[in-house]
């Protein structure tokens, strides 16, 4: 379901990199490592029903939850989380506070700064509308209206830019925030990943309507501090056996299978290879 891959040909720089691990004067990265840490924090997004949402209690609950307790709990850890918007994920990451962030799309731009396990989710770039709009169909029928552009996801981005429509982005800092503009008629669309806004249509009911337009394959990442490619690679063996034993079709099921979203390609996701 949310770039190329091949691993082969960056094993030499990965073992290059243990050895920098193991020797002195690499900057204090013997202590980077996710291997080195009892309890993993988590840094999953606060406000996506269905991927990452906070309950008024406090607590976490959606697919990047059970995704995260099922990778800690195969590589021996604990495991909590914090919240991750997606305007501050990449400073929270940076400044240790998190150990590693899901639910980022795997783009060279964020490749060049951050490692990148997996991917853990494929998926597709998709439309959400209110129930009453009849013009939007697709991609290309964006061009004039107002799309919600969240700080730091690179979503409408993908519409502008790379499929070079003339949407008109409006700055938002949380989804949250988009489906309040797209309900009181101050947008027209919300665009990203179709996981995610299977998700915002479920928990806000029948005013609104996905169009299943599915116009880019997303692949969909976790985020780790770079120099950890042991790490990297732990997590990749986790997201494996997690598609092997069948717990993430499971886990799909559990949060989107009421939402109409085609969830019939479960297989394993091709990996990048972790530098």
């Amino acid at each position: 379901m949310l770039g190329d891959w091949g691993s082969r040909m960056r094993r030499p720089v990965a073992s290059m990199l243990v050895g920098c691990l193991v020797l002195a004067g690499c900057g204090g990265a013997e202590d980077a490592s996710i291997l080195a840490k009892t309890t993993l924090v988590a840094g999953v997004r606060p406000d996506l029903p269905g991927i990452g949402f906070r309950r008024a209690d406090g607590t976490f609950e959606g697919l990047d939850v059970d995704v995260s307790r099922y990778l800690a709990e195969r590589m021996g850890k604990k495991i909590r989380f914090a919240p991750a918007l997606a305007a501050d994920r990449e400073q929270l990451l940076r400044s240790g506070k998190v150990d590693m962030v899901l639910t980022f799309w795997l783009e060279p731009e964020w490749q060049q700064r951050l490692a990148f396990a997996g991917p853990y989710l494929l998926s597709y770039q998709d439309i959400l509308v209110r129930k009453d709009e009849r013009d939007v169909r697709d991609v290309q029928d964006l061009k004039g209206r107002r799309i919600c552009a969240v700080t730091g996801s690179g979503a409408a981005e993908a519409v502008t830019v790379e499929r070079q429509v003339a949407a008109v982005p409006v700055a938002a800092r949380s989804y949250d925030d988009c489906m309040t503009m797209l309900g009181d008629g101050r947008i027209d669309a919300i665009t990203t990943n179709d996981t995610i806004l299977a998700g915002l249509k479920t928990r806000q009911g029948g005013d609104f309507r996905l169009l299943n337009s599915r116009f880019g394959e997303r692949r969909t990442g976790i985020a780790i501090r770079m120099g950890d490619p042991d790490g990297c690679e732990a997590l990749n063996t986790a997201i494996t056996q997690m598609y092997q034993d069948g717990t993430m079709a499971g886990f799909m099921r559990k949060w989107f299978g009421s939402s109409g979203l085609k969830l019939s390609d479960v297989d394993v996701p091709q990996f990048e290879g972790c530098l």
